[in-house]
């Protein structure tokens, strides 16, 4: 049996193969391409097209190569949408969740409506570009797609509707939107009328496994290929990621590492009260009736953005040149907190590092080395900053934490991530969205029996690589430092 798994992050994306051999998981990489977002004039789009293209790419590659698929299933970011109007056809080019529109709204709208009630009806955490606020921001602008808009579908739904022509809303991105009641498991109407929005527009939520139907005839004639069936996953790609974890414990922390860092664990029923609407954590819908508590952390975002400037510079470095040029720099010399508003959105992102530096009285970094050393200790130890949250907010403490994803490639980040949280690293797997995308087909198939049979077979398939946390002195007293100087608490 092969499946494919459409894995795409806010800077690329995979089509994988997933086959299911005598007990163990084999992925092979059958199409990988970028995935950047456009800036027209003052907006800064996703390429949703493109995208759709080189999905139809990944078909016409599994065609080539004579390879038959039993089904196929998308994860992407979160968030972010597309409106469909009433002839069924796309109402512009989705927005990127980094874009400027929704700067200010957040505040109004949780003036107006007041935080409390947005958290008590949602769970979800308080972030500016939250799906809620970009309605709202729409709204406010008096925008045309709204006037227009007939249904509301968030990116892994719009790609599935161009190639099946069913509309549905996945479970585990309606929750990102903060705008998806988990206690009456519906869309909240009283918040979607709040901001003026009609409810009309959302339609029915499925859960992951979901069967939400089969490639369209269109497409078929197209490729020149047979249809196929297609599922639900859990389409939020860090739901994916934390259904990949290949935990034996069935309390577990976990940190699902790329662009963005987000650092939880995962329960049964959503935690919604007082002290994690105060720590700004949330509950966001998982695989098989979980929720993930946890909290998003701006991740690899920072570095990624540097080396795009250096880049610009006329300066092209690998992340592996980048990696030891930090190992090599000055430990602890300086600081950042990587979920500063200051690194939220694209540009010179190694003059925003001296920025913070120099506005919290610290010396900035003075060379390429220095900065990408600041960049990984800080976010190695605000890592440990969220963990030490989740531990409290959940009532557990973690001997340990999983880490998947593409970060995990940054050994050197995994290795100050042991130190910093004094505890052991289990990193692995990397491919943790794709392979989260596929046990959850399999599941819905009859091949895997349920999430704990399939995580068994995740840890015997693929490595995990074990890093003990070193140099405990001199990791206590910078993370005394980095509080001190960031001024979190």
């Amino acid at each position: 049996m092969t499946i494919l798994a459409y894995d795409l992050g806010a800077s690329s994306g995979r089509a994988l193969l997933g086959r299911l051999n005598n007990g163990k998981i084999e992925v092979e990489e059958l199409h990988r391409f970028p995935n950047d977002p456009v800036q027209v004039g003052d907006r800064l789009q996703w390429d949703i097209l493109r995208l759709l293209h080189e999905l139809k790419q990944g078909l016409l590659k599994a065609k080539h190569r004579g390879i038959k698929l039993d089904s196929i299933a998308i994860d992407s970011w979160a968030v972010d949408f597309g409106l469909i109007g009433s002839n069924g056809e796309l109402l512009g080019n989705p927005y990127h969740y980094r874009d400027h529109h929704t700067d200010g709204v957040m505040e109004e709208v949780a003036l107006e409506l007041t935080a409390s009630r947005i958290f008590e009806k949602t769970g979800i955490q308080f972030l500016p570009f939250n799906t809620i606020y970009q309605l709202a921001a729409l709204k406010k602008a008096d925008s045309p797609l709204l006037r227009d808009a007939k249904h509301f579908l968030m990116i892994p739904d719009l790609l599935r509707y161009f190639l099946t022509g069913e509309m549905f809303n996945e479970f585990s991105n309606a929750t990102t939107t903060q705008l998806y009641n988990p206690i009456s498991g519906s869309w909240d109407e009283s918040l979607i009328r709040a901001i003026g929005i009609s409810p009309d527009l959302f339609g029915t939520v499925v859960k992951p496994g979901a069967r939400v139907g089969s490639l369209r005839q269109s497409v078929c004639e197209e490729l020149g290929i047979q249809s196929v069936p297609v599922y639900a996953a859990a389409e939020h790609d860090t739901g994916s990621a934390v259904a990949a974890v290949p935990a034996l414990d069935r309390s577990f922390a976990y940190l699902s590492c790329g662009t963005w860092s987000l650092m939880g664990t995962e329960v049964q029923e959503p935690v919604i009260n007082e002290l994690a609407q105060q720590l700004n954590f949330t509950n966001e819908g998982g695989a098989y009736g979980t929720y993930r508590l946890l909290k998003n952390i701006m991740g690899l975002w920072i570095l990624q953005e540097c080396r795009r400037s250096w880049e610009r510079a006329g300066i092209s470095y690998t992340f592996p040149e980048l990696v030891k040029l930090a190992n090599d720099a000055k430990p602890f010399a300086a600081f950042i907190d990587p979920d500063d508003p200051l690194f939220l959105h694209p540009g010179d992102m190694p003059a925003r590092v001296a920025e913070y530096c120099l506005r919290t009285g610290q010396t900035p970094p003075a060379d390429t080395g220095a900065i990408v050393r600041c960049i990984l200790e800080s976010l190695a130890l605000k890592y440990r900053f969220v963990l030490e949250l989740t531990e409290k907010l959940s009532g557990h403490t973690f001997s340990g934490l999983h880490m998947v994803g593409g970060g995990i490639q940054n050994t050197l980040l995994c290795k100050w991530t042991a130190n910093a949280i004094g505890k052991p690293v289990w990193a692995g797997p990397v491919e943790g969205s794709a392979i989260g995308n596929m046990i959850v087909q399999w599941i819905a198939s009859g091949k895997l029996a349920d999430i704990w049979e399939a995580r068994k077979v995740i840890r015997e398939s693929f490595p995990v690589e074990v890093y003990e946390p070193e140099q405990h002195e001199a990791w206590e007293k910078a993370y005394v430092a980095f509080k001190e100087k960031t001024g979190i608490a």
